[in-house]
């Protein structure tokens, strides 16, 4: 079976792209969860279809699996618009994402995910495209050179991101329209098991979903890729339905323990609480001494650890919670309180 490492990152496989499209929903109907982020967007497209007016510029930021790739298409399919799609570091120079703006249609919906790592040069494109519909092309050179404004047609661009903070400020004033996505409660990942298995014709029963939905750390494309590998273990060897107990042996094969951390989440606590006494830390600090990418510590294991109470971050670094000294089932020093503030 793969490894957890690989089971539990949230950022999309190489070979899960078929899967999830086919798990997707279609509408806004069938999305489960971000309940307020769904009503505004119903409002939102309602007005702009009873106006006859494009969807004003939209920006979906969040943790990475949270389903902002799936909204942008939702998006589109509620408003009949086609949708096309590219990234950040796909938009080298400021000829392609203009190439792709002059072939837009009226209506039409530009995806651009991993937005936060747009050139420069193609942000300044797209500065004039989201304000007034139009592109400035610059004609000849030297002393003759001229500037030609080519009008586009009226489009919106959703741009998609995981660093917020790192979006120009310019760029980000121009989306009119600002969601963050948040962590999934159980119940919503249930939810979106119990619709996921329906599809792929999996027998789950409703405590092996409801064990499912508590190791997959809020996210959704997580709690999919879990039952995928829960499947597979099951069909070998416990005759294709997943119960209690062939869930609970497959995740602990995988190295999947009750809070849903996997071997390099507990490393990197245990690396907390061993060599730093519990914190605080900071994260280039961690990085060095446990191998791992600070990028990734800051973007994948940090916020879920925070956000299950492992962690807490503090002015002067990271300092591991009492809850984490139980999980790990270690004393937890006498000043700890103090650290945490």
């Amino acid at each position: 079976m793969p490894k957890a490492k690989d089971i539990l990152t949230l950022e999309e496989q190489p070979d899960e792209q078929t899967f999830d499209i086919s798990l997707r929903p279609r509408n806004l109907n069938e999305y489960i969860g971000q309940e307020s982020v769904k009503e505004n967007l119903k409002i939102a497209i309602g007005a702009a279809k009873h106006r006859k007016e494009p969807l004003e510029h939209v920006l979906l930021h969040g943790s990475p699996g949270l389903g902002k790739t799936t909204l942008a298409h939702i998006i589109g399919a509620e408003l009949g618009a086609a949708v096309r799609v590219t990234s950040g570091p796909a938009l080298e120079r400021a000829g392609d994402v203009a190439a792709i703006l002059t072939n837009l249609g009226e209506g039409d919906i530009l995806f651009i995910d991993e937005v936060h790592r747009l050139p420069r040069t193609v942000e300044e494109i797209l500065y004039p495209a989201m304000e007034d519909f139009a592109i400035d092309i610059v004609v000849g050179k030297g002393p003759g050179a001229r500037t030609l404004r080519l009008d586009l047609p009226k489009a919106t661009i959703i741009g998609a991101t995981t660093r917020l903070a790192l979006l120009s400020a310019p760029l980000r004033d121009r989306f009119g329209i600002s969601y963050h996505l948040d962590y999934y409660s159980e119940k919503d990942i249930e939810i979106i098991l119990e619709r996921s298995a329906r599809i792929l014709k999996v027998p789950v029963e409703p405590e092996a979903r409801k064990l499912l939905a508590s190791r997959s750390r809020r996210t959704p494309r997580v709690a999919n890729r879990l039952l995928r590998r829960v499947r597979d273990y099951a069909q070998v060897k416990t005759g294709g339905k997943v119960n209690m107990d062939s869930a609970t042996q497959a995740l602990e094969q995988l190295g999947i323990d009750t809070f849903g951390l996997d071997a390099t989440d507990r490393r990197i606590l245990s690396c907390i609480i061993d060599q730093f006494n519990g914190g605080p830390v900071g994260l280039s600090t961690l990085g060095a001494t446990t191998g791992e990418d600070i990028q990734t510590l800051e973007d994948v294991v940090e916020p879920f650890l925070l956000q299950i109470g492992l962690l807490v971050r503090t002015p002067r670094g990271r300092v591991a919670t009492p809850l984490a000294y139980q999980h790990l089932q270690r004393n937890a020093p006498v000043d700890l309180q103090q650290r945490l503030v």
